[in-house]
């Protein structure tokens, strides 16, 4: 079973100082944060500020090439997490509605279901094995929903350029 999720946004993790992409359930509490590259956050930071710029980006440009061969994307599925990294795939779906997955990393995934507008899901089993690890950590979830509330734009200016 797959959960539906939202992009809430990015932070920064306050030790590594490195950004951590915020998903949350649509119609549910569920959180799932997941540790990106610089250059995936910059870009799904850039596409939430809704910048735009005269010439496609690398992720507008995937999604013109799947445009181009007549295919959408259907959805984006994390569907596992093994050894403390998560993948996930790209769903596409062609003119005859045949459907097609390609193996992706998380963040790469996001840019291109932001782009697309196609819906993110999340395996039960995921957020499942997250909730568990979270539970032995025993990390209080309003103490996270606070930290991300009382984020501030100029804690990013650190590391991520627009």
């Amino acid at each position: 079973m797959m959960v539906e999720m939202d992009v809430q946004g990015i932070t920064l993790d306050p030790l590594s100082n490195m950004p951590v992409l915020v998903l949350k359930g649509k119609e549910t509490n569920d959180i799932l944060t997941i540790w990106i590259g610089v250059f995936e956050a910059n870009s799904i930071a850039m596409y939430l500020e809704c910048m735009t710029y005269p010439r496609p980006l690398t992720y507008d440009l995937i999604n013109n090439i799947i445009e181009s061969l007549s295919s959408t994307v259907d959805s984006v599925n994390i569907h596992t997490l093994k050894d403390n990294t998560y993948y996930a795939s790209i769903i596409l779906k062609d003119s005859y509605g045949n459907k097609v997955e390609i193996d992706a990393r998380p963040s790469d995934a996001v840019n291109i279901a932001l782009r697309s507008g196609c819906p993110i899901y999340v395996s039960e089993e995921v957020l499942n094995q997250v909730k568990n690890s979270n539970d032995k950590t025993e990390i209080d979830e309003e103490d996270i929903k606070e930290w991300i509330e009382s984020l501030k734009p100029e804690d990013f200016e650190k590391n991520i350029e627009f």
